[in-house]
This record gives structure tokens, C-alpha cells and sequence, in this order.
């Protein structure tokens, strides 16, 4: 009888064969090493934490240096290794630095998730002017600015990693699918995640880097929270049942651990009862 190989949600697994016991394996993502922006809470905390319980190293970057300090010392506490670096990735040269103390800190990079956004929403028409520059800012120039520096060492690491595959997964939305009413420059933004991960795609995957899109939709996070009041009090009416962010981080997690010829290119994941 052939011995199989079952593996958990936390990494571990048990081999079954012909009277044999159970033991521990290694987690799939031991040896590697991931970047997650947009840490601090959320889809990105989320993720940290699962890649974490999957053995990846992980750095947690966000501009709320406390929030990640503390979730970097509870991975430690549960025997991973996480750093915690203060960053906006709006800002071309804290991106870059994120990307490059990952690999000093650590020595290679095999992993970016590109979470960090903004979501204001609203109409057009007489709309603050700070708040589109804001989601350009963010969802648009900061992915561009972690991928820009992370694509060298990613293509190294699937050269030379121990899975011998790397991976980017670019965190857009529903709206990156539909634009709505009242989603104009959000739907703008995460429209182009979508082009430019299918065209990075094509270019790098021969390379077995991987580019991935996610699109969530209703998730309870503090994305929402970042509006306007008024804008707010129109949200609280269309929102029903919403996801939760290990629910997002359950899919990521998925993405980043299939084996190296299996690549998920696209993952839209909406809540049951969400019908646009």
C-alpha cells in the first residue's frame, strides 16, 4: 500500500500505510519567506498569521507600528518568526526599503502579498479630490512599488528556493469586476490591479512566478470604516452578510501552497448571500 500524505489546516499531516503511525510533517511553506503589506489588520493580519502557521517567515509592513509589533510577538509566541517594519508603501522609498530588509533581514523573498488599500467610496460629483489621489496613492502606485522591487528576488527565489516556485498575489475587490454606482475611482483602481497582474502573469510565469488576483467581496474589516459619515451611512444599508478576513486569508493560503505546476491565477469570492 502506497503511504499518503494528509495534511491539516496548520501545516502538519500524518502518513498512513500498512500498519504505520501517525507523524508529524514539515509545513509546506518552511524555508521560505513572505512579505505582507498592510498588515496591521484585516485580510493582511490574517494572512500573516496563516502563512506563519504554514512555516513561512513573515514580515508584517503597515504604518501602525504598534498593531503589527504586537501581532509579530504573537507569532513568536507561537514558535514562527515574523519582523515588524513601520512602512508606507505610498511612499516609493519605505516600499522598496520593506522589500530590501526582508531580504537582508532574512536572505531572499519568496512571497509578496500585496494587500495594503483604501476604499472610498462616494459620489463623483463633488467628491474630495484628496480622496482619489489617496486610492491612487495606495492601491495603485504602493502595489506597483513593492512589486517593482520584489520581482528580482521572486524570480530568484523560484530558481533557487526550496519549493522552486514563488508567488504574488495582488489583494483587489468585486468592484475590480463591476463598477457601481458610488464606486467610480476605487473601481478605477482595482480594475487596473486586475491588467496589470494578467499581464505581469503572462510575462513571469514560465519563470514559476506566480501571479495571483484576489477579489473579495462583503468582508467585515476596517476598510469600510475610512469613509466619510455620510458615505458611511449609505454603506451600513447595503451591507449584509460579510466574510471574515481568515475567510480571505484561508484563500490566499490556498494560492500560495499549491505545488509548483498548479498555479490559481484568479480567486472571486463573495459572500453566500451577496448577489452583485
Amino acid at each position: 500500500m502506497p503511504f499518503a500524505v494528509l495534511t491539516s489546516r496548520d501545516g502538519w499531516g500524518r502518513r498512513r500505510g500498512a500498519g504505520e503511525g501517525e507523524f508529524p510533517v514539515e509545513p509546506v511553506l518552511k524555508g521560505t519567506v513572505a512579505l505582507v503589506t498592510g498588515a496591521s489588520s484585516g485580510i493582511g493580519a490574517a494572512t500573516a498569521t496563516a502563512l506563519a502557521d504554514h512555516g513561512a517567515t513573515v514580515t508584517l509592513a503597515a504604518r501602525r507600528k504598534d498593531r503589527i509589533e504586537t501581532l509579530a510577538a504573537a507569532i513568536r509566541d507561537q514558535g514562527g518568526t515574523a519582523l515588524a517594519l513601520e512602512c508606507d508603501v505610498t511612499d516609493q522609498q519605505q516600499a522598496a526599503g520593506a522589500v530590501q530588509r526582508t531580504v537582508a533581514e532574512f536572505g531572499r523573498l519568496d512571497t509578496l502579498i500585496n494587500n495594503a488599500g483604501v476604499m472610498l467610496l462616494g459620489q463623483a460629483v463633488g467628491a474630495p479630490l484628496h480622496e482619489w489621489q489617496q486610492m491612487v496613492e495606495l492601491n495603485v502606485l504602493g502595489l506597483l512599488y513593492c512589486a517593482h522591487e520584489a520581482l528580482p528576488h521572486l524570480l530568484r527565489a523560484a530558481e533557487d528556493g526550496p519549493r522552486r516556485v514563488a508567488d504574488m498575489v495582488n489583494i483587489s475587490s468585486v468592484a475590480g469586476r463591476v463598477a457601481r454606482n458610488g464606486n467610480n475611482v476605487y473601481s478605477l483602481t482595482k480594475h487596473g490591479v486586475g491588467a496589470f497582474s494578467e499581464s505581469l502573469r503572462q510575462e513571469v510565469t514560465k519563470r514559476y512566478v506566480r501571479v495571483s488576483l484576489v477579489e473579495p467581496g462583503a468582508t467585515a474589516t476596517e476598510l469600510a470604516s475610512h469613509n466619510r459619515p455620510e458615505v458611511l451611512q449609505s454603506l451600513s444599508s447595503q451591507f449584509g452578510q460579510r466574510m471574515e478576513a481568515e475567510d480571505i486569508a484561508d484563500a490566499i493560503t490556498y494560492i500560495v501552497t499549491r505545488p509548483r505546476h498548479v498555479a490559481v491565477n484568479e480567486m472571486l469570492i463573495r459572500p453566500t448571500e451577496q448577489e452583485r
